[in-house]
């Protein structure tokens, strides 16, 4: 019950045996990207059996998605949990896929946005593909339970997560975050990624800024946000500040935790992870 191995829409690049479930990856053809597209899954034991919760994972700019399910640690526990854990690329990719040799922007950095800008608007539609095209691929073949899903990631893919949940309420069941980009329009970073893919108007910005969504959302969702206190992007980049107060304004329960010494590396989402997915897994129950 756990998957073919193939077909017509997906080729499987990898798998391995892993805590008596499967870790495997796979490519495919992506419409919404308009060129081939990687993720990676971890199917529990369980999922032989039954379909089990699924958590998506979103990562940060510069990964593809391989460092969750290399990095993390995290299948131990999802076996145990019985939860699938889905890790997607950052970005279309490939030499037909327009970049420009930036860390910035380009091929790595997609922000989990649909890009409205030209040369951008053709391949990076990652908000479309994490929302629409990649689960129809999971719930047609593996044994997932659509109903009982979640949805987490880590710096900008934290910021996806978050901003994906938002805007798809009752969609996922619970969402969490590791040093998130939380107001990306006021951070240098997320101003370069969102000039160059949906031009200079800020105010097709606010449709992907988590603090600008929750000043028109009222959605309850269970919420856990880590932040590294020795992050070296925290002061610059990441600051929470006008998030938490976005979130009290909206009556929003998260718990945010700074947590002293770590960094933004994965070697602190390693340290946190069984945390989160038992948070998740409460939610999915």
């Amino acid at each position: 019950m756990v998957a073919a191995s193939s077909g017509p829409f997906l080729q499987m690049q990898s798998e391995s045996l892993l805590f008596g479930g499967w870790q495997r990856r796979y490519q495919h053809n992506s419409l919404v990207c308009d060129c081939a597209m990687t993720f990676s899954i971890y199917l529990p034991p369980q999922a032989k059996l039954k379909k089990v919760p699924v958590l998506y994972w979103l990562s940060g700019s510069g990964c593809s998605d391989l460092e969750f399910s290399q990095q993390a640690g995290a299948q131990r526990v999802a076996s145990e949990l019985g939860i699938a854990l889905v890790a997607c690329d950052t970005s279309p990719r490939g030499s037909g896929v327009d970049d420009c040799g930036s860390q910035k922007i380009g091929q790595g950095v997609g922000m989990f946005i649909n890009a409205t800008q030209a040369p951008w608007s053709r391949h990076f539609n990652m908000y479309d593909y994490i929302t629409a095209e990649l689960p129809q691929l999971i719930n047609m073949h593996f044994a997932v339970n659509p109903a009982k899903a979640s949805i987490a990631g880590h710096s900008d893919g934290g910021h996806g997560a978050i901003v994906v949940a938002l805007r798809n309420p009752g969609r996922f069941k619970s969402v969490s975050a590791f040093s998130p980009l939380l107001s990306a329009s006021n951070s240098r970073w997320g101003q370069n990624v969102f000039t160059a893919y949906l031009g200079a108007n800020q105010q097709a910005w606010k449709s992907y800024d988590a603090t600008a969504l929750l000043e028109i959302c009222s959605m309850k969702i269970p919420m856990l946000i880590d932040q590294g206190a020795s992050d070296q992007f925290l002061i610059d980049e990441l600051d929470p500040s006008e998030f938490l107060a976005a979130c009290e304004r909206s009556s929003v329960d998260v718990q945010y935790r700074s947590q002293f010494g770590y960094d933004h590396s994965y070697n602190f989402v390693a340290t946190f992870i069984e945390q989160h997915l038992r948070f998740h897994a409460a939610a999915l129950a």
